[in-house]
């Protein structure tokens, strides 16, 4: 997961859905990634038990490791060292930043839920965050929301902060383009890939034509 400013600014970060069954999400994977570029997949299993995510875990870095895309795993840095993840992403509810540093190392990729709080934000970014992330944006299937998002604090955010923004809550297809335009660096992404009709190498592919056109 690159955060260089160089690079396209917006990417693909995609989440796993709620419940999987190991080699039907392996085969949706690799079609996805097969699909165009995917910056990172985080692995948010809720209701799974710590073994059951760490033979996931060992399943989908098999197929993430070729392509050099992070694996991210959610809430728990202590799965994300017993894994070998790549990183962890924590909640205000979950971990705090230092503990999960402490744990994982200088190098591991560790992201925040900064909900649509600028305060948060700023505090997770001067404590050493890799990335924030802000939401909801739109309502979602996969998780009830407490919050919302406005655009106007993407655009706040990408005027005054290089640490990259990762934006979240029903994204689709059809309501991206904003998210895009008001200058979101990750676009996170559950059924709009994993749900899509035409299957998940056509949800990236399509995901990255967007991008591709808003930044002609």
């Amino acid at each position: 997961m690159t955060t260089d400013t160089a690079n396209p600014p917006c990417q693909l970060y995609l989440i796993t859905p709620p419940t999987i069954k190991i080699s039907n999400f392996c085969d949706q994977l690799k079609a996805a990634l097969d699909g165009g570029p995917v910056a990172a997949l985080q692995i948010r299993l809720k209701q799974s038990s710590d073994d059951e995510i760490c033979q996931t875990a060992e399943a989908i870095l098999a197929i993430t490791k070729p392509f050099g895309i992070p694996v991210i795993m959610n809430d728990r840095p202590d799965l994300a060292k017993k894994c070998g993840a790549d990183g962890v992403h924590i909640g205000q509810q979950d971990s705090r930043y230092d503990q999960a540093r402490s744990l994982l190392g200088p190098d591991s990729v560790i992201g925040v839920t900064c909900h649509n709080s600028k305060h948060l934000s700023i505090t997770a970014a001067e404590q050493g965050a890799d990335y924030v992330a802000f939401g909801a944006f739109f309502p979602s299937s996969t998780k009830n929301a407490s919050t919302r998002a406005e655009l106007d604090l993407l655009k706040w955010w990408h005027e005054i902060m290089v640490v990259p923004s990762v934006a979240i809550g029903g994204i689709t297809h059809d309501n991206c383009s904003a998210l895009i335009s008001a200058g979101a660096d990750f676009l996170a992404v559950v059924s709009a890939v994993w749900d899509y009709p035409g299957g998940a190498y056509e949800a990236v592919k399509h995901f990255n034509q967007i991008i591709t056109d808003i930044n002609q």
